[in-house]
């Protein structure tokens, strides 16, 4: 049992990462938001093209408030945080049990 244990607690901290990362690629897609960035550089091409998708599926339930008031990234935020709050730990605690 040790085996799926380990592998859990792998998933969990990989999980945990890449969460993290997505969440801080969302900061820096919202910064460049903020600048007149080049859409032709490959790094403002690359935020655009891995959060768009997500970011767009959450603007079609949250309306663009008055004064182009996004709030999209913000909700993504908050569920990637409620993600690594609730989903991570819980395993890490079914490592624990089975190993």
């Amino acid at each position: 049992m040790f085996i799926i244990s380990n592998f859990f607690g792998a998933l969990a901290s990989l999980l945990d990462f890449a969460l993290s990362a997505y969440m801080w690629i969302i900061i820096g897609r919202a910064i460049i938001s903020w600048v007149n960035a080049d859409p032709y550089n490959p790094i403002v091409r690359f935020l655009y093209e891995v959060t768009e998708p997500v970011l767009s599926r959450i603007r079609r339930v949250v309306p663009i408030f008055a004064g182009g008031l996004d709030f999209s990234p913000m909700i993504l935020i908050l569920a990637l945080i409620f993600l690594r709050s609730f989903l991570v730990p819980t395993l890490h605690q079914l490592a624990r049990t089975m190993g």
